[in-house]
């Protein structure tokens, strides 16, 4: 009896200090969940751009002066493409968290044979993707209007990753606490939205007073923009190294509180 024990004992399943296949397999799943609708989560925010383009294009016309050493509106173009990756890549991770609890099938992801590390991470990393997809198609619609070009292609990959990343660590959080879609229209429209409108994209925050300046400098957001905008035009209105140290920094201080709050199951376990 003992030896027929001992030969069928259960133990618990090991996957190595990665579950490389569960975490793969949740990414693609997200990846799926928004390809599924393209039309509203990729086609629609370039979209969204291109009209902000043509508005703004038309309202300004040929008079406005040159910004940054460039025309106005392929200083423009990047800032709303940077724009558009912020938003959709918080909306990515921020909407999954909270679909999951209110459809109920949180308890699947719960219930996982993945930890809290991996889920964040895997959550996050579809939401930079996301905001590649975006990235992608916006670039290949403004060149069929304008002329971009893009000229660092280190610097455009580093600033997709952070911005998407830090970007998706918070949305994951803003997932977390939300308890309904008013909870989380109310940090999109009252935080992201505005805080994405003013960090540069229309305009050079040497433009504003010294106070706000100073208060932009210290505004991530307008750093992701900034950063982005430079891998296009080569130059910017902050400082390349400051920003790149700044952004990582915050992404790893939100991912790990995104870490902690999922690892105690904060408003996701009853």
């Amino acid at each position: 009896m003992v030896e027929l024990k001992n030969k069928y004992k259960i133990s618990r399943t090991r996957f190595g200090l990665i579950n490389w296949i569960g975490v793969f397999s949740l990414y693609k799943k997200e990846v799926l969940r928004f390809i599924t609708v393209a039309g509203q989560t990729i086609i629609g925010p370039v979209v969204t751009s291109v009209l902000f383009l043509l508005v703004i294009s038309l309202a300004i016309g040929e008079e406005r002066s040159n910004v940054l050493g460039v025309p106005f509106i392929e200083f423009l173009a990047p800032g709303l493409i940077a724009m558009q990756i912020i938003q959709q890549s918080f909306s990515h991770s921020s909407s999954s968290l909270l679909m999951g609890k209110i459809m109920g099938n949180i308890v699947d992801l719960i219930g996982a044979p993945l930890s809290a590390a991996e889920v964040t991470l895997s959550i996050i990393f579809a939401s930079i993707t996301r905001g590649f997809f975006i990235s992608i198609f916006s670039i290949i619609v403004f060149s069929l209007m304008i002329e971009i070009e893009i000229k660092n292609y280190f610097i455009l990959f580093v600033y997709l990753i952070l911005n998407g990343f830090l970007m998706g660590a918070a949305g994951f959080i803003a997932g977390q606490w939300s308890d309904k879609f008013e909870h989380l229209a109310g940090v999109t429209n009252f935080l992201i939205v505005p805080l994405s409108f003013l960090s540069g994209t229309f305009y050079e925050i040497d433009r504003l007073p010294k106070l706000l300046q100073t208060i932009s400098f210290y505004n991530p957001f307008f750093h992701m923009i900034d950063g982005f905008r430079y891998a296009f035009i080569e130059n910017l209105d902050g400082s390349l190294r400051f920003g790149i140290i700044y952004l990582l920094t915050l992404s790893l201080i939100i991912w790990f509180i995104a870490f902690l709050l999922y690892k105690k199951g904060y408003k996701i376990r009853s």
